[in-house]
């Protein structure tokens, strides 16, 4: 089994960092764990982790569907404000 990688700590100067924050921030306020979401949203739970860690953007093709599952009313809203 492979060494699972450290959390690294988000830094909310970066754009990357406020994206990863914003879509943690919807998941739990929609009250979902990473793996109800990553089954709701038919994809993998490291694929949410790895936003939510800055690691990963989804695509804005996912965003309807992220949206969705996250009880935003519009898709941009998925966005941080700045």
């Amino acid at each position: 089994m492979a060494a699972a990688r450290p959390r690294k700590t988000i830094d909310t100067s970066t754009y990357e960092g406020r994206v990863a924050e914003r879509l943690k921030s919807l998941r739990l306020k929609a009250k979902l764990t990473v793996e109800q979401a990553a089954e709701k949203l038919e994809i993998a739970p490291t694929t949410i982790y790895g936003w939510e860690a800055g690691y990963r953007q989804p695509h804005v093709s996912e965003f309807p569907k992220i949206a969705a599952v996250y009880k935003v009313k519009k898709a941009k809203d998925i966005l941080p404000a700045e």
